[in-house]
C-alpha cells in the first residue's frame, strides 16, 4: 500500500467533513463512551458531522453527553446502558444500533480496574475482563464489518494499550486481552483494507482520563507525561487508512515507538504472503 497517498486521502477526509461522513458515516458507535477517551471520541466525531450511538454502563453521563452533542453539533444520538462485563453484551451493542447505518465502530474498552496479581483476584474478575476486552469486541466487529464490506467503506478503531506489547506482573489477563485486540486489529486491517474498510489499533501509554486519575489518587501516585485523549484521537484519525496500528511514544521514547510499529508492519506484510500460500487470498 502507498502509505503517503493513503495518508493524504485520510487528511483530505478530515479537512472535508462531507468526505469523512461519506467514508465513515452517517452513524458511529462508541463503546466506553461516558467519559475520558470515549467521550472525547464522541465530541470529535460529532464535530465532523457523524451521528453517534453512545454505549457505556452509566446512563447519567451518557444522557448528559448526548444532550451536549445534540446542542453543540446538531447531530443525532442514541444511548444504551450496557455493562460490557456481562455475557451477551456484544449482542446488546449490536441491538443498540438496530436500524442505523453504522460506518464507524470505536471499541474503547476500559482500563484494568483490578491491578492485582493473577491469583489475588477471583477467577470471575478475569472472566469478566475476557468478556469485556475480547467477546464484546469481536461480536460487534463481526456484525458491523460485514455491513461495511457490503457498501465498500467504513472503519473500525480499537483502543489498546502499551501493555499489549508484552506480559507484565499485576496485569496478566489485562495485557493478554490487549494483545488480542492489537493482533485482531492488525489482522482485520490485512483482510478488510482491500475491501475499503479502514482498521487501526491505538497502542497507548497512560492517558489523562478520570479512571486513571482516580486510581492514581487512591494509591497516592503521580505519573508525568500522561497522553491527552484529544491528541491521541487527532493522531489516530490522521493516520486512519495509512496503517493498521499507531504506537504512541510515552515520556519521549519516540525512537522505540517507531521501531515497534515498523517491525510489526514488516511482520504483517510477511505473514500476508504466508497466509496466501496456506489459505489463498483471504482478502478477496
Amino acid at each position: 500500500m502507498d502509505t503517503s497517498s493513503s495518508q493524504g486521502r485520510t487528511m483530505s477526509k478530515l479537512n472535508a467533513p462531507s468526505a469523512f461522513i461519506a467514508a465513515y458515516g452517517p452513524w458511529a458507535i462508541i463503546t466506553g463512551a461516558s467519559d475520558g477517551t470515549g467521550a472525547a471520541f464522541a465530541r470529535k466525531l460529532a464535530s465532523l458531522g457523524l451521528n453517534i450511538v453512545l454505549i457505556a454502563r452509566r446512563e447519567g453521563p451518557l444522557s448528559a453527553l448526548s444532550q451536549e452533542l445534540k446542542q453543540q453539533y446538531g447531530v443525532e444520538t442514541r444511548t444504551a446502558s450496557i455493562d460490557l462485563y456481562q455475557p451477551g453484551a456484544g449482542q446488546r451493542v449490536i441491538d443498540a444500533a438496530d436500524g442505523l447505518d453504522i460506518g464507524l465502530f470505536v471499541s474503547n474498552a476500559g482500563s484494568d480496574p483490578h491491578g492485582a496479581a493473577f491469583l489475588t483476584a477471583p477467577l470471575l474478575a478475569w472472566q469478566e475482563m475476557l468478556q469485556r476486552n475480547i467477546t464484546a469486541l469481536v461480536e460487534p466487529a463481526h456484525h458491523f464489518a460485514a455491513t461495511m464490506v457490503e457498501r465498500g467503506c467504513g472503519g473500525i478503531i480499537v483502543m489498546s494499550s502499551g501493555a499489549a506489547l508484552g506480559g507484565q506482573a499485576g496485569g496478566v489477563v489485562y495485557s493478554a486481552t490487549k494483545a488480542f485486540g492489537l493482533n485482531f486489529a492488525e489482522s482485520l486491517w490485512a483482510e478488510l483494507s482491500p475491501k475499503g474498510v479502514d482498521v487501526i489499533c491505538a497502542v497507548c501509554g497512560a492517558m489523562n482520563t478520570p479512571s486513571l486519575n482516580k486510581l492514581l489518587d487512591e494509591r497516592n501516585l503521580s505519573v508525568p507525561g500522561l497522553l491527552e485523549p484529544d491528541d491521541v484521537i487527532e493522531t489516530l484519525l490522521q493516520r486512519f487508512g495509512d496503517t493498521p496500528l499507531h504506537v504512541f511514544a510515552f515520556q519521549g521514547n519516540d525512537a522505540h515507538a517507531h521501531k515497534v510499529e515498523d517491525e510489526r508492519r514488516q511482520r504483517l506484510a510477511l505473514m500476508e504472503k504466508m497466509s496466501k500460500a496456506f489459505y489463498g487470498d483471504v482478502a478477496h
